[in-house]
């Protein structure tokens, strides 16, 4: 990105024949944070001009939301130069910021000003800004008994899928009794093993555990016993020369050069297991976001159910990035081979 603003360019007295590819180039670098502001003062007049055709307390607040962003966007596009990696972040995602706010526009208009759209199934975006405000305790406490349940099961079966993923990939004996189990138990979807579940388990709650626990722990223990079965036996042959026990050769050879195939697994089972607590929670775990959807639909307030909705797809991002970032600190030569 170009460190040379068109004020330095007028004020210096550069020809007037350099001034209009000068101002041609600063266009071209800056349109779209010009244009992100304009939608989103297209937003904010959206809010504030025309009447709303339903009760919305927070048109106003999304409005006055709407005018400061696009202030921002366009402070930081005239200001680029002087903001450093901030300028260039926001240099980057300028198109993302003139979709959104067209987006948001046109949602605006088409539902709570002109009731172009049906408003019982496609609230206005003020509707879910209200959820946010006004059903905040439920939605918190929804998510953090979610949390509680993913985070619980998912370590259960990612700690039991890698060493069973190690012990099949290490033991000939091992793999003879356990692989034609998990031939038979893997490829069956967790969601199967509902009814069977809930009957044997003592509570809904642990029966989720279980069943995102399984869906977690068949991608990491495959992935972990290919990675441990295609690791090199020169790698050993040089550690046993060495004079090597078994369990340094599974410990400081085996695992580390399997890392990569294990991560592969855990960001499967991370999907799959994300899946499976949608389903657990809206049958039979009494909290939770997936609990939320299921009252929110039960009640059409279908406002709430796509507030949750984005709650949920930011949850499921984080616990992605986070996972990448573990992955880049451990695996530090693949860092940005694969992005998130």
């Amino acid at each position: 990105m170009s460190t040379y603003s068109l004020s330095d360019g007028l004020a210096s007295g550069a020809p007037r024949t350099s001034r209009v590819p000068l101002l041609a180039s600063w266009i071209r670098e800056s349109g779209a944070g010009v244009l992100a502001s304009v939608a989103w003062i297209a937003l904010g007049l959206s809010c504030l001009w025309w009447q709303d055709v339903g009760d919305w307390s927070r048109t106003h607040s999304l409005g006055i939301a709407a005018f400061i962003i696009a202030a921002l966007a366009l402070f930081g596009t005239v200001g680029a130069d002087y903001l450093g990696s901030a300028g260039q972040a926001l240099h980057k995602r300028a198109p993302w910021l003139v979709a959104l706010g067209v987006f948001l526009t046109v949602w605006e208009v088409a539902t709570a000003k002109f009731a172009w759209l049906p408003l019982q199934f496609f609230p206005p975006p003020q509707a879910i800004i209200e959820v946010y405000t006004d059903d905040l305790p439920k939605l918190l406490d929804s998510v953090l008994a979610s949390i509680k349940l993913q985070l619980g099961g998912y370590l259960i079966g990612a700690t039991i899928g890698f060493l069973t993923g190690v012990s099949i990939g290490w033991s000939r004996a091992v793999g003879y009794w356990v692989h034609p189990v998990l031939r038979f138990i893997g490829p069956l979807p967790a969601t199967a093993w509902l009814p069977i579940a809930f009957f044997t388990f003592p509570s809904s709650w642990s029966a989720s555990t279980f069943l995102i626990a399984l869906a977690t722990g068949f991608p990491v223990t495959v992935l972990t016993w290919s990675g441990v079965a295609s690791v090199s036996n020169a790698y050993y042959d040089v550690a046993r020369t060495l004079g090597a026990k078994p369990s340094f050769l599974v410990l400081k050879v085996a695992i580390p050069a399997a890392l990569p195939h294990v991560f592969v697994g855990l960001f499967m089972g991370l999907g799959s297991s994300f899946a499976v607590l949608v389903v657990a929670e809206m049958i039979g775990v009494k909290a939770g976001l997936g609990w939320y959807l299921q009252w929110a639909q039960g009640w059409a307030a279908y406002a709430n159910m796509y507030a949750a909705l984005i709650v949920m797809s930011l949850l499921c991002s984080g616990a992605i990035t986070l996972l990448f970032a573990i992955r880049d600190r451990l695996l530090v030569w693949q860092k940005g081979t694969v992005k998130w």
